[in-house]
């Protein structure tokens, strides 16, 4: 399949990748693609990069994810663009293009599962499997108006998936139907549910001031639709004193220092010309010293013991997903003021390792906006089941 504006640039341009899924299965008749970091047999994983491709063989098996998509009857019809190297938070790539937002055409789709999310709100597939190491479903699906979820860490298989900071990385999923979306969770998730159920609902003032003040107004108005979904109250918090802004950083050191580790024989030994902004990140990766990697070590033990605190066995947090996104046409200087904002909203969950599903439940300036909740460890069925619930009528292009 090729990109096209018919296909929104969703799909990896001169790759026909197909495969149908099971019979009988919980997911037949769905159809599904699948990021260009996910190994499907026969087939080279780009990673995003066409160096990276270049010197990889096809893979000789198929990504746990996306093999028990297929087991499950959904039909794989593509594989889809990503940032290069899943190292953006954009929806741009500098070899296949920048796949087109669906939901708000003039701006980016967010990234780096930006291909994913476009085939989603396009209404190319009913849902599509992507990663999140900082950001990289709850984004896309904030700017794409989806469901997007960032599972707790560990709990759906990675194997087969291409590393980018391997404590951070985790596969997820986008769709625009709220029983799809949560029926995935009985196809992907493994381990078994915790059994939280919310007691407490906390609305971080901290983390809406981290968006544009009418992001923030209009997220305000929807907490209500929390509050009757939950039968709780919402009660004002703060996710922390210090500011996210230090949480962010140790997220950025820690993250360079293990995409280092992954990748530096790869580039060490290929020397791949990497696009704007991955070369800048790359360059900082290599620099990230084991002194620094401890200072952040003991940045992220910090957090976790401040996500119990606050969190508890009952606790559920509110909170935006992202502000507005850029317009496609935004310079370098407003893309990485954008990353560094949204990666302040994003990194407590990648830090401890919390799921966190993002719902799509307004609309400013023609742009989807939307709320997460993010809730402890293991209770994944829990928010899926809530977003579902919360997506009735919301999610319809």
């Amino acid at each position: 399949m090729t990109a096209s504006d018919e296909s929104f640039g969703a799909y990896l341009p001169d790759t026909d990748v197909r495969l149908p899924g099971a019979s009988g299965g919980p997911l037949q008749g769905l159809t599904f693609a699948a990021k260009d970091a996910f190994d499907v047999a026969g087939y080279i994983t780009g990673n995003g990069s066409a160096d990276w491709a270049a010197s990889h063989p096809p893979a000789a098996t198929t990504a746990a994810a996306v093999g028990a998509v297929l087991e499950a009857g959904a039909d794989l019809v593509g594989k889809t663009i990503c940032d290069e190297m899943c190292f953006s938070m954009v929806g741009s790539n500098p070899y296949y293009g920048s796949p087109i937002n669906p939901r708000a055409p003039e701006h980016v789709t967010g990234g780096s599962s930006c291909g994913s999310a476009a085939a989603t709100a396009g209404g190319l597939v009913d849902f599509a499997l992507g990663t999140d190491c900082g950001g990289s479903v709850r984004v896309p699906a904030a700017f794409c108006g989806l469901l997007g979820i960032r599972p707790t860490h560990g709990r759906v298989s990675a194997e087969g998936v291409a590393a980018l900071a391997s404590s951070f990385d985790v596969v997820g999923w986008f769709s625009r139907d709220g029983g799809i979306f949560e029926k995935l969770g009985k196809v992907l998730l493994h381990g078994a549910a915790s059994d939280y159920r919310p007691g407490r609902l906390l609305l971080p003032e901290d983390m809406f001031a981290g968006v544009e003040p009418k992001v923030a107004v209009a997220l305000h108005d929807k907490v209500s639709l929390i509050e009757t979904a939950t039968g709780l109250s919402a009660e004002p918090t703060l996710l922390t004193e210090e500011g996210t802004e230090r949480w962010y950083q140790a997220f950025r050191v820690l993250q360079s220092g293990e995409i280092w580790q992954n990748h530096r024989g790869w580039i060490k030994e290929h020397n791949p010309s990497f696009g704007p902004g991955v070369a800048d990140r790359m360059r900082f990766a290599s620099g990230v010293t084991g002194g620094e990697m401890a200072k952040g070590q003991a940045k992220r033990g910090q957090v976790v013991d401040r996500m119990i605190e606050i969190l508890g066995e009952d606790g559920l947090i509110c909170m935006p997903t992202a502000g507005l996104p850029p317009r496609c046409d935004a310079g370098a200087e407003e893309l990485q003021r954008f990353r560094d904002v949204t990666m302040a909203l994003t990194c407590p969950a990648g830090l401890a390792g919390l799921p966190q599903v993002h719902i799509p439940l307004a609309e400013v300036d023609g742009c989807p906006v939307g709320l997460s909740l993010m809730a402890p460890w293991d209770a994944d069925e829990v928010l899926l089941s809530l977003a579902a619930q919360l997506a009735t009528g919301t999610t319809a292009a």
